[in-house]
């Protein structure tokens, strides 16, 4: 049996290798099988078989039926996809479940203390990185949040702000419940000022004629956007990180003067 490799590759998203893909399909087009034929329509190796439909059978993407000699039983496709759906989501929770132990272990306050310990020792500078790709400063941003204690202030555009009210909510609910203090300056159009409504009940957002992108927590964090978000693809939009006292303290004082004079949404 002559399988495409496109195809076989398709079928790594349900977890299986080569040898396991071409087993499997094998059995599929025969519905019940001996080790040895699947072996021979599907090449894959004698000696290779029986191990890998061992490891099918464990997946649960086949099942032996007793007798001599031993054949194979092919599960409907269908039913397949379900206990791989299953198999990934107990795999997920457990895999969550160990996280959140994690944080609340003396490993991680073993580790936070190391991390402190260095930082304190690092020059300024060094703190400095860039950060590519929008999701990935989407998940930067979200780490900041999470990280800020007494204040964030959050400038962007008016795309910018319906993207941050999507993509940081969470971070924004929790902020509201640890009582940190939000500002949020954007441009209101039709398309921003719903959302500026919707994020009120976190902070205060006022109408900004700033044409800059950032975000600063506890006036000691900052990242900004080099470009404004018109000019640039989602994939090349690029975001630096800086921990300087002396920058971000600048940073922070720009933004309070212009605050004032900011209209309330």
């Amino acid at each position: 049996m002559i399988v495409e490799t496109a195809f076989l590759d398709k079928l790594k998203q349900f977890g299986l290798n080569s040898y396991q893909a071409k087993l499997w399909t094998a059995l599929l087009s025969r519905g019940v099988a001996t080790a040895g034929e699947l072996s021979d329509i599907s090449n894959v190796p004698r000696s290779r078989a029986y191990d890998v439909l061992e490891s099918l059978e464990k997946k649960g993407f086949i099942i032996m039926k007793i007798g001599k000699p031993i054949k194979y039983i092919a599960v409907p496709p269908a039913e397949v996809v379900k206990r791989v759906q299953n198999r990934i989501k107990t795999d997920a929770d457990k895999q969550t479940e160990q996280i959140e132990s994690l944080k609340a272990s003396e490993t991680m306050n073993e580790l936070q203390l190391l991390h402190t310990q260095g930082i304190e020792k690092v020059d300024p500078t060094e703190m400095t990185a860039s950060i590519k790709g929008r999701n990935n400063l989407y998940e930067h941003l979200s780490d900041m949040l999470d990280r800020a204690g007494k204040s964030v202030v959050i400038c962007t555009t008016s795309q910018g702000l319906v993207r941050k009210a999507d993509a940081l909510k969470r971070n924004f609910k929790q902020l509201k419940r640890k009582g940190v203090k939000i500002r949020i300056a954007a441009p209101m159009d039709d398309t921003s000022k719903p959302v500026a409504k919707e994020l009120a009940q976190f902070g205060e957002v006022r109408n900004s004629n700033m044409d800059a992108r950032f975000v600063l927590i506890d006036g000691k964090e900052l990242t900004f956007m080099l470009v404004d978000d018109k000019d640039v693809n989602a994939s090349y939009d690029t975001g630096i990180k800086v921990q300087s006292d002396f920058f971000v303290n600048s940073f922070q004082n720009m933004f309070d003067v212009h605050w004032k004079a900011m209209k309330k949404i």
